[in-house]
């Protein structure tokens, strides 16, 4: 046997029980499964775990590979929770654990384990403690770096893409059957960043711009709902409301089948990539260089064509436009958002 099947042989049996640890927000937790399908490939016989924010968790039910989900409560208690999640890290013995996050804590997770192998990226400031660590390859010199390659980088090269997957169950498209009846398209039209959001009138312009044959419904979460009542009740068309109504899977499994789905640089565009479903983005104050563009068959972006020197103001968005002109947003041209439609 050669010194390289002894190599395959030992890291094939190292990895017999495997942790993936992304506690970030939804659109991070969905980007984050290209490195579960790319360990999958690599070592079918695994045993797979992923640790999120508690919230997110609904997006793994019945997840065909996963062994379990770890829930990691980071709202309440925040410390407390993370000492106790330390514990039952270590009492699992993994053998490996791949680390997507940046952030001490998560460095503390990863760093204090009992795993053989330890990854995460160089500028996690407890990344002296990982056995092996590399460079997030973000900004200046990696504008055509996706954020799905940044992650893979933490299994090494690989000349295909592995991507991002969801598995809404036989059920979550039952129950959303009853609006597939019809020709339609969704809108999430809400970000947790303002200046990441469409304006309400831009949204509302697109909409009446829509055919009638074609149904439109409005998705997102709960919190959303105001936003989307606005939306609703100055259109000058029928739209149907479903902010709130569906769980995440469920939203998944309607944008499958709609002819497109529109959305600002946020949560719903990886949703809709993580099941191949069209869908058109929406970049108000971020870009696309920052790699979180859409990852669909069909698949596009729209924004300003405004040579703005204040854009991007910041790279995950900002409660408020600096300059007080939101001029990323109301300069989007609602025309080229339809030509994809």
């Amino acid at each position: 046997m050669t010194n390289l099947h002894v190599l395959v042989l030992t890291r094939a049996s190292l990895m017999d029980k495997v942790l993936v640890i992304q506690t970030a927000f939804i659109g991070d937790a969905i980007l984050g499964t290209a490195l579960l399908e790319r360990l999958h490939q690599d070592h079918p016989n695994a045993k797979i775990d992923y640790l999120v924010r508690d919230g997110n968790q609904s997006l793994f039910n019945d997840h065909p590979f996963l062994n379990e989900v770890l829930v990691w409560n980071k709202q309440d208690s925040k410390y407390v929770e993370l000492w106790q999640m330390l514990r039952e890290v270590r009492s699992r013995k993994y053998d490996a654990i791949f680390n997507i996050q940046r952030y001490t804590a998560s460095g503390f997770l990863t760093g204090f384990s009992t795993a053989k192998i330890k990854v995460g990226y160089k500028n996690n400031p407890l990344s002296f403690l990982f056995s092996k660590s590399v460079e997030h390859r973000f900004g200046n010199g990696f504008e055509k770096v996706h954020e799905v390659d940044r992650v893979l980088d933490l299994v090494g090269c690989n000349s295909t893409r592995t991507n991002p997957v969801l598995y809404p169950s036989e059920n979550d498209f039952l129950l959303v059957k009853e609006f597939q009846s019809e020709p339609y398209v969704t809108v999430a039209p809400a970000s947790v960043w303002f200046t990441k959001q469409l304006p309400a009138e831009k949204w509302i312009e697109l909409i009446d711009r829509i055919p009638e044959s074609i149904n439109v419904y409005l998705i997102g979460a709960k919190s959303d709902s105001a936003l989307s009542d606005e939306i609703a009740e100055k259109s000058q068309r029928k739209v149907f409301d479903l902010t709130g109504e569906l769980k995440l899977l469920q939203t998944a499994a309607l944008m499958k089948g709609a002819q497109m789905n529109f959305a600002n640089d946020s949560a719903p565009v990886h949703l809709a990539s993580a099941v191949n479903a069209p869908i058109t983005e929406v970049f108000c104050s971020t870009v696309p260089e920052f790699g979180f563009t859409p990852l669909s068959e069909k698949s596009f972006m729209v924004q300003t064509n405004q040579d703005l020197d204040c854009r991007p103001c910041g790279i995950h968005g900002r409660s408020a436009c600096p300059k007080g002109h939101f001029k990323c947003g109301h300069s989007i041209d609602v025309n080229e958002m339809i030509s994809h439609l």
